[in-house]
């Protein structure tokens, strides 16, 4: 019994690593895709005159950041400030563990928790990396992405109970796997104010207040450099196509699913919308902001989720296992 048990585990390990290989090589070349999009969206030219069509552009810059001597700033404090992206790399990187593979060698019953449990811890390390630099720019840079980060997050949670209520599970790959036509209905208006919210959870354009060049100069990250500043820069990437991901899982489902590869395409179309949204619009005030999520976004989120829920509970009532007999309820 332990033969079987060990190669399991050694299966489980290694599924996770490949994961966050293919991770980090899809950051590289999603990084190509964006200043590839913004040159032909701003009618300039991108990274296309390095080798093949630009390829190997995410290898040169890669190399650039890292083979630089490493300088730090003179007030900071060194092991917060070196801890700061590091935490944010590895939080970025570990949810990629609960990707719906087909044929994934573990998978966890609970991974919807597990992605709002590691997602929100990640807020630490903006503000950590802030204040560790011993910079008013920088601490200032993360408080505004802490403030921003911690009013989006209650409609981030709204949000997916509204998406679980209509799946009725918390695992990713039984929700990749089932699909009902009136869900794409349903869902359409909070799909639109989820991708909103992680707008501003990543600290993307028109919500990039983190990062706000005109007045914090490069906000929370300013005094961070060459291979330290990629490992922040590699972390911001990861959240955007982890998010992608759960996006094109929660709300469109196993929509034309038949083939594994359209998981993967409806994600690259999101996270397209990304740098879409950021060759499009400008940076908004920061006070709006906040008034949206409070004054707009929170009253939505609350009076859709009271809304759904009898739509829920008459929609799944034979899958859920229900019956009319309140003396005989089965437990689905």
């Amino acid at each position: 019994m332990r033969a079987p048990l060990l190669f399991m585990t050694i299966a489980a390990i290694l599924s996770v690593i490949l994961s966050y290989i293919i991770a980090i090589l899809a950051i590289a070349f999603y990084t190509l895709i964006e200043r590839k999009f913004l040159g032909y969206f701003h009618l300039r030219k991108g990274p296309n005159k390095v080798g093949l069509m630009g390829i190997p552009q995410p290898f040169a810059d890669a190399i650039k950041l890292f083979v630089k001597e490493q300088a730090f700033p003179v007030p900071a404090n060194r092991r917060p400030f070196i801890a700061a992206p590091i935490l944010g790399l590895i939080l970025a990187l570990i949810i990629w563990a609960i990707f719906p593979h087909s044929n994934t060698s573990f998978w966890i019953q609970f991974g919807v928790l597990y992605f709002l449990c590691v997602s929100r811890i990640n807020v630490y390390s903006t503000f950590l990396a802030g204040w560790c630099s011993n910079s008013k720019y920088a601490l200032l840079g993360a408080l505004r992405g802490v403030a921003q980060t911690i009013s989006y997050e209650v409609r981030i949670a709204l949000i997916l109970l509204r998406a679980l209520l209509i799946n009725l599970t918390l695992d990713f790959s039984i929700i990749s796997n089932y699909f009902y036509s009136w869900v794409i209905i349903i869902c359409l208006p909070i799909m639109v104010i989820w991708f909103i919210t992680n707008l501003a959870e990543t600290n993307r354009t028109p919500f990039d207040f983190a990062e706000g060049e005109s007045e914090l100069v490069s906000g929370f990250n300013v005094e961070y450099r060459r291979g330290i500043f990629a490992l922040i820069f590699i972390a911001e990437y990861a959240n955007i196509l982890v998010i992608s991901l759960f996006t094109a899982i929660l709300f469109i489902g196993a929509l034309f699913n038949f083939l594994r590869i359209l998981l993967l395409l409806k994600t690259l179309f999101i996270s397209v919308l990304f740098v879409w949204v950021r060759a499009t619009l400008p940076r908004i005030r920061y006070d709006f902001l906040i008034m949206l999520t409070w004054k707009s976004f929170l009253p939505f989120a609350l009076a859709a989720l009271i809304l759904i829920l009898p739509v829920v509970v008459l929609l799944n009532w034979p899958r859920a296992g229900w019956t009319d007999n309140s003396d005989d309820v089965k437990y689905g």
